[in-house]
């Protein structure tokens, strides 16, 4: 064997021994350590974040979910079921088109700019459903007390939260449906409000599906 010939025979065999070491490192035991380390240490949010209502998962408390009726004959999007509370407006967002045997909501927003006339309609049509929705006979929805949350979109569309006065907004029309006394939903509202994460990150937010899993359970 001439010296051209073993030299390339030694690069192979580096190459071999450098490529099994590797894919054992990082293939097999890089991937187990992070996965004990974090089924150890954090298994809630190893596991998505799961909620669980009677012992069965109802979803993730990092993606939203919504509210609806089922939807009828002729109707392209269904109404919401007031008996929950809403989450924010998802309606920029479609369907997959792609492989319709799978139905999914796409992630992302509308894009559209500030001034865009689609964007202002759906904007004050969404404010309009809001008070037509939330006002109750001895309770009148203010225009003014309407937060932008309650009528736009977040950037994924799957926002699992929402602001406190969106929250506290809906407390009638909840109580109501539910044959509950405000007092309570109100208490319920604040008992699920979560602050700013160490005093000044973030906003005040309460997570839409926590929330209705809790009122699920008062309501009985």
């Amino acid at each position: 064997m001439n010296n051209s010939a073993g030299n390339a025979l030694r690069l192979f065999g580096a190459g071999l021994r450098a490529l099994l070491v590797l894919t054992v490192l990082c293939g097999v035991l890089y991937p187990l350590a992070v996965t004990g380390l974090a089924q150890g240490l954090f298994p809630h949010q190893a596991n998505g974040s799961e909620v669980k209502e009677s012992g069965k998962v109802v979803g993730s408390s990092l993606i939203g979910q919504r509210y609806d009726l089922p939807l009828k004959n002729g109707q392209e999007t269904p109404a919401p079921d007031l008996k929950w509370f809403q989450p924010r407006p998802s309606n920029g967002l479609g369907t997959n088109s792609l492989n319709t045997r799978y139905r999914l909501i796409l992630s992302g927003a509308t894009n559209l700019s500030g001034d865009n006339k689609e964007l202002i309609k759906s904007v004050e049509d969404a404010k309009a459903a809001v008070i037509k929705d939330n006002s109750t006979p001895g309770y009148r929805v203010r225009p003014a007390a309407v937060p932008p949350d309650a009528v736009t979109s977040s950037g994924s569309g799957l926002d699992p939260d929402i602001s406190p006065a969106y929250a506290q907004l809906q407390v009638h029309r909840v109580a109501e449906r539910n044959h509950l006394s405000v007092g309570r939903v109100e208490r319920l509202v604040r008992d699920h409000t979560q602050q700013r994460v160490l005093g000044f990150v973030g906003e005040p937010r309460v997570n839409v599906l926590a929330l209705n899993t809790a009122l699920r359970e008062l309501a009985g």
